[in-house]
């Protein structure tokens, strides 16, 4: 008589994902809000990919985002500062199966560690990383970082910034990312859909979240973010639809020669057919990179997925190369190199 092995599907939850840890950021911070966001969408992600709560890990660098790790209760490494991405790089190619979430705020990407960060970006490992942008340096305490804006006082630019600050969505897109996605920390339900979105991705997927320093960048998107403007300084981007925006849905955008321009519905003769349909699917780099340009008064700021296109990830490159030289090698071990090509002994 044959033993059959009963198996049950594991359920996880929120709760399973709640670190016992005192957080201890500011009151008010974003990072609440995306937290929160994160504890709420990973029981969702290991139900759709069969995996166990053994199976994610979070990697962080140095900054307020960075103490993520603690905060969640999975495997996890709190970096060096600028280091995440070397890290999960590690990890994954170690362990493909795993799902590592990189966390890192806009100084730990894009300054120390922006020569990982582009590198990440091209070389479409299966990983996700959470980039929150405040457009400062929280952690000490308000120094500019590369995406505060020209002209911006802070402690180390008490005249202004006199440098030019990064797009984030140009700085993936020219590094040849696959998946480039924004929201903003006041909306987790939209926050939520996309980290889902992120993890079905295969590659990398690169998450910039417009975070609110409440300390030392108070109101930095509040030209996105506030309520009063939201309506028509955002457009929530998805697959297939045309880019509508409003309060009534009454905006949109269409293109004007080679350049994306704002129009209303109904308005000389515009009707919903002129507007352009969101593609994120296109290898073509030109559409996403107007996209992720557009910023208010002039444009919307674009939310949502921009950029989704398939490719070969990292791991999956170096794994078939390593099985099939495991096959087409005539070295099966150690020993076999050892005694190949030229040897001799010695008496």
């Amino acid at each position: 008589m044959e033993n059959k092995i009963e198996t049950q599907e594991i359920i996880l939850t929120k709760k399973d994902f709640e670190s016992d840890q005192m957080v201890k950021w500011c009151p008010g911070c974003g990072d609440h809000a995306i937290l929160k966001s994160v504890e709420a969408v990973f029981p969702i992600i290991g139900q759709k990919l069969g995996m166990n709560k053994e199976d994610f890990v979070v990697v962080s660098g140095i900054g307020c985002s960075s103490r993520f790790p603690y905060y969640l209760n999975t495997y996890g490494i709190h970096g060096i500062h600028g280091r995440a991405a070397a890290l999960a790089m590690g990890i994954k190619l170690t362990n493909p199966k795993l799902s590592v979430w990189i966390i890192s705020g806009d100084g730990d990407s894009l300054a120390i560690g922006g020569n990982h960060f582009i590198h990440i970006a091209r070389r479409n490992l299966d990983v996700n990383y959470l980039m929150f942008n405040n457009e400062i340096y929280g952690l000490t305490k308000g120094q500019y970082s590369p995406t505060t804006p020209k002209g911006q006082k802070t402690k180390t630019s008490p005249q202004g910034s006199f440098e030019t600050p990064f797009n984030t969505g140009e700085l993936v897109i020219g590094a040849k990312g696959k998946f480039f996605a924004r929201v903003v920390d006041t909306n987790p339900k939209l926050m939520q859909k996309i980290f889902l979105e992120a993890a079905l991705h295969h590659g990398t997927s690169l998450v910039e979240i417009l975070q609110n320093c409440v300390i030392f960048n108070n109101k930095i998107h509040a030209l996105i973010t506030g309520k009063e403007v939201k309506n028509d300084n955002q457009i929530i981007l998805e697959a297939g639809k045309p880019m509508i925006f409003g309060k009534e849905k009454e905006k949109g955008i269409i293109l004007e020669g080679t350049r994306l321009k704002v129009v209303k519905i109904g308005v000389n003769g515009i009707t919903e057919k002129d507007l352009l349909v969101h593609d994120p699917t296109t290898e073509d780099t030109g559409i996403h990179m107007m996209l992720v340009s557009m910023t208010p008064p002039e444009f919307p700021a674009a939310l949502g997925v921009i950029r989704s296109v398939k490719a070969e990830t990292l791991e999956e490159s170096i794994w078939n190369t390593i099985e099939y030289e495991k096959k087409a090698s005539p070295l099966k071990s150690v020993d076999d190199l050892l005694n190949s090509g030229n040897t001799w002994e010695i008496e």
